[in-house]
């Protein structure tokens, strides 16, 4: 009996390490494959494997990112009515040692790849110095906390670029940050109606219409500039423009009258048609990219 119970820890744990790293998040850093459709490299191995393989590097960043975060609030967790039944750490389903052990594995994977691929290496160690600062200080600093989170998918895309050894757009800098920031706006607003400052204390400092305010100017500067990138730098990607125009509404829509939007992730993996309205986005800059690729 003393095996099976052991063995059911052991499985246990091991699945608590599993959700401590959050997978379901790693569909964020989709955004680094922005550079290889927009360079028209999508057809050639070396710089598809480049791009895969930085993805995979920022998800094994992202995961030491969380595993900081849920160290570091594990007391404020325990209290939390939800977060002490789903974060591993609180609920005491994962212990401290295991989690400190796999943040070490895992900065220890990032380290292997420095003499492979350095440069993108300098963008992922900003990118965790960037969190640290956040989840030890800069998380209760309004205003500043959002510009972080969205900060971290512009990260996402210039490591893209780096990979592919390609120039980027000023454009499409700016056009992710103003995605991104509209995004975490959301995702602010929904926390703040949903559980209140209890949840995240900088919350405290917002009211929902300051940030409605955020996310509707940031949806307009995203669509301003994501046009202007398009019309300046790729004339033939205009059919897209509704399309993202489309999936903001459609956002907005989910976060008023479905009362969703707390979580990105979950919005495009649930939602049939901000799913279908990314994949034909997707489809529709490979398909006028293509001919580049030739």
């Amino acid at each position: 009996m003393d095996d099976i119970a052991q063995k059911r820890t052991f499985l246990g744990e091991m699945r608590g390490l599993i959700k401590l790293v959050r997978p379901k998040q790693w569909v964020k850093n989709s955004f680094v494959f922005a550079p290889l459709i927009f360079a028209g490299e999508f057809l050639h191995p070396d710089a598809i494997f480049s791009t895969l393989l930085t993805a995979c590097l920022f998800c094994i960043s992202a995961s030491a990112v969380y595993i900081v975060n849920d160290l570091k609030d594990i007391e404020k967790d325990r209290i939390h009515p939800e977060k002490s039944k789903k974060r591993p750490l609180a609920s005491g389903q994962v212990s401290p040692r295991s989690a400190i052990i796999l943040l070490g594995l895992l900065y220890i994977i990032l380290m292997s790849f420095w003499l492979i691929i350095p440069n993108v290496i300098y963008v992922i160690l900003i990118y965790l110095a960037l969190n640290w600062a956040y989840t030890f200080k800069l998380k209760n600093e309004p205003v500043i906390e959002i510009f972080i989170v969205a900060f971290g998918f512009v990260l996402r895309v210039y490591a893209g670029a780096v990979a592919l050894a390609v120039p980027v757009s000023h454009w499409m800098f700016i056009t992710t940050l103003s995605i991104s920031l509209y995004l975490a706006s959301i995702k602010r607003r929904q926390e703040l109606l949903q559980s209140g400052a209890r949840s995240r204390g900088v919350l405290a400092h917002y009211s929902v219409a300051l940030i409605d305010r955020f996310a509707e100017m940031s949806a307009v500067t995203a669509i301003v500039f994501y046009s202007l990138y398009v019309m300046a730098i790729q004339p033939k990607l205009v059919i897209t423009i509704p399309l993202v125009i489309f999936g903001l509404f459609r956002y907005w829509y989910i976060v008023e009258t479905l009362k969703g939007g707390e979580s990105p992730t979950d919005v495009i993996i649930q939602d049939k048609q901000i799913l279908m309205t990314v994949l034909l986005w997707i489809g529709c800059c490979i398909w006028v990219l293509f001919p580049a690729s030739l």
